[in-house]
């Protein structure tokens, strides 16, 4: 794909409202960037690639999301989250008629990142400068199919963002059919990944997880992705082959896999 013409990333660290942010080039792809938020790696961007995922867990994001909505163009999604908008932007490419509204806490790293890569314009992707539970509450019932919830303070989500109650708040905002997925990083111990699963089961009729092998096995901090639906959810075989043949392999779990690990976790509340 040709790189897009327009504004340029600068290299170096600049001042945040919350901090710092840092970008870098990425020395393995020509027109790859590297987005640091006070020290912690946040976001990769492929300026000439948008379908492009570094990031494993976004990869698995998009595997699911594309397994559910392959037929459709049409997609509503609320991230909360931004950082560099690869996910946003990655949607764009492959869903073009999806519209999209990412929930930045950080309004100068919002304007940073739309001055330095190519995102698509309202209403295709809309930042909305503001703190993701209260945007979430604020909005129409019904009025998304995909919720992705990936924010971090430090390593660590903040836990107003995690509990039953955000839940419900989520899953009031999406169709009868949407999907609430949650980017959960936890410590080999596991216990955040079973109280963040045991909560959204209790919301949802259908859960799945997805993570690498190292990371179900208890071996390593990382990522752990989690879903919740009422409509059935990771059904397609052709997405655990999918997942499975990425650079790093990683396992689906269904339902009654996703509840056995939750069993006897205490649900996260306000």
């Amino acid at each position: 794909m040709a790189r897009p013409t327009g504004p340029s990333p600068e290299i170096g660290e600049f001042p945040i409202d919350t901090g710092t942010c840092e970008l870098e080039p990425d020395p393995y792809t020509p027109d790859g960037w590297v987005l640091r938020i006070n020290g912690v790696p946040s976001s990769h961007i492929d300026l000439a690639d948008p379908l492009h995922l570094d990031f494993e867990y976004m990869r698995w994001i998009a595997s699911l999301v594309d397994s559910r909505w392959a037929s459709s163009d049409r997609l509503r999604v609320l991230h909360l989250g931004g950082g560099a908008c690869s996910l946003a932007r990655r949607f764009a490419a492959s869903h073009p008629q999806a519209r999209q509204v990412v929930v930045e806490l950080d309004g100068r790293l919002a304007e940073l990142v739309r001055g330095w890569f190519d995102l698509p314009r309202a209403p295709l992707v809309r930042i909305r400068v503001g703190e993701a539970r209260a945007v979430t509450e604020s909005l129409s019932e019904g009025s998304r199919d995909l919720v992705i919830r990936d924010v971090f303070a430090g390593a660590v989500t903040p836990p107003p963002l995690t509990t039953r109650e955000f839940t419900e708040a989520a899953k009031r905002v999406l169709a009868d059919d949407g999907v609430y997925l949650v980017n959960c990083g936890d410590s080999p111990n596991l216990a955040m990944a079973r109280r963040e699963a045991a909560t959204i089961a209790a919301a949802f009729t259908s859960t799945v997880i997805i993570a690498d092998p190292a990371m179900l096995k208890g071996r390593r901090y990382g990522n752990v992705i989690i879903a919740g639906s009422d409509a059935p959810l990771g059904e397609d075989p052709g997405l655990t082959r999918e997942l499975l043949g990425g650079g790093v392999p990683a396992h689906l779990w269904r339902d009654a896999r996703v509840r056995t690990f939750a069993a006897g976790a205490q649900l996260l509340t306000d």
